[in-house]
């Protein structure tokens, strides 16, 4: 596996180099900004087929394994003077910053590129973008029984009636 420099996040002092990746080097690792996470760095490795994001949070280490089909698509961001192309996931936590540039041909290029090596659509993002309604949960075991009254067997009589069919009674008197 190939390993390019980090170039995002916290960049060595004087660096003045924006976030450019390759997309024709994959496998490619590389740290990105990430606010929550300890340290306020995220390590990102990228494959044509899945990315794993590894941070840590509280101290507690953490690996996720996100399939390339799960995001969305590859989107155009635009910052100040320059954009941003972003691999965009449904959680923003899990979004990737791909390429950082001034340069409108040189987006152009990367976007379609990156586009196709992933086979995702291209996204033009608006900053006014809503987020998603929240999913309505449903209770699946909401009809059943109760567990104690599954666990609890029906059982017999203690001390059943004697039933005699058929039979003639006979009293005895004294």
């Amino acid at each position: 596996m190939r390993r390019q420099t980090a170039t995002s996040g916290i960049n060595p002092a004087g660096s003045s180099r924006a976030l450019r990746l390759d997309p024709l080097s994959l496998p490619v690792r590389f740290d990105a900004h990430d606010t929550r996470a300890d340290g306020g760095v995220r390590n990102i490795e990228l494959h044509r087929e899945r990315v794993v994001l590894r941070r840590a949070v509280s101290g507690m280490q953490m690996a996720i394994n996100v399939r390339v089909s799960d995001f969305l698509g590859v989107a155009l961001r635009g910052i100040d003077e320059a954009q941003m192309l972003v691999l965009v996931h449904r959680d923003p936590s899990l979004s990737i910053p791909l390429c950082v540039s001034s340069d409108r041909e040189e987006i152009a290029a990367a976007w379609q590129m990156w586009s196709e090596i992933f086979a995702l659509p291209q996204i033009k993002e608006d900053k006014t973008r809503e987020p998603a309604p929240r999913r309505r949960r449903h209770n699946a075991i909401r009809a059943r029984r109760p567990k104690f009254l599954v666990r609890r067997r029906a059982g017999g009589l203690i001390n059943p009636a004697n039933i005699h069919q058929g039979e003639r009674e006979i009293i005895a008197r004294n």
